[in-house]
């Protein structure tokens, strides 16, 4: 990997800059991502982790404008800065080992969900088995430009999949990039059932741990990834918000 911060990415993270980009200019058209918010790729076998430029527009990336980043925040490969809150990621792969991809987004169901009292996100929709464990809510407010305070949210997400951010947002992982995608659109949905739920006046009626064991004993998770990934990204080449150049169809 090149030591350079002013050459280009390298031909090994072409297919992951691909991703990083389809995915963020995707969330941007889904309002999970907006003006701010960004996606993070650790760099297999490396302590290294590939984001976007803090200038670039969500709406407007190209692969060839991302920028890996060490786990001191120092540019290994591209132009440019990356994003003030960079440390939210370094930390979250520091941490965990087994996590390959982090969102850090604003999602305004999130943000809600975050003011509130005595009301949390809860697991309402079948594929919300994935946060089966728990989603912890992060008390710092603030923008985590700080080692420290990338620790401290790492250590509010623990084994989990997610952690809100009180009144900021949230911090979604997963194995890989089109996982990350395909949780955040279900993180998504799974509020807005559960909003929906309290807006109609009613209590809600999370599914029990029964429930999503029997849900999860059937499900096919990689099966499930590739299918919604080939769909969105169809989609996605379809109204011009993904290149059909950066070859990310499935075959």
């Amino acid at each position: 990997m090149s030591t350079s911060s002013n050459g280009p990415l390298s031909n090994s993270n072409a297919r992951l800059a691909a991703e990083l980009t389809a995915v963020t200019r995707m969330l941007e058209t889904l309002n999970i991502l907006s003006y701010s918010g960004h996606i993070a790729a650790r760099i297999p076998g490396h302590d290294a982790l590939m984001i976007q430029r803090r200038s670039d527009s969500r709406a407007e990336l190209a692969p060839e404008r991302m920028v890996v980043v060490d786990f001191n925040g120092k540019v290994l490969e591209g132009d440019g800065k990356p994003p003030s809150e960079t440390s939210i990621h370094i930390e979250a792969f520091r941490a965990r080992p087994d996590v390959m991809a982090s969102l850090h987004s604003h999602m305004e169901l999130a943000i809600a969900f975050t003011m509130m009292e005595d009301v949390q996100i809860l697991p309402m929709r079948a594929r919300a088995t994935r946060w089966k464990s728990g989603i912890p809510t992060h008390p710092d407010p603030s923008h985590i430009k700080y080692p420290e305070q990338g620790r401290e949210l790492a250590a509010t997400l623990g084994p989990h999949h997610v952690a809100l951010m009180r009144a900021h947002g949230l911090l979604l992982v997963a194995e890989s990039v089109p996982a990350l995608f395909i949780d955040a659109v279900h993180f998504e949905e799974n509020a807005q059932a559960q909003m929906q739920v309290l807006q109609a006046g009613s209590k809600p009626r999370p599914l029990s741990d029964e429930e999503m064991d029997k849900i999860l004993k059937l499900e096919d998770r990689p099966h499930h990834i590739s299918k919604l990934w080939n769909y969105y990204i169809r989609k996605g080449v379809a109204t011009g918000s993904v290149e059909a150049s950066w070859n990310l169809l499935e075959a």
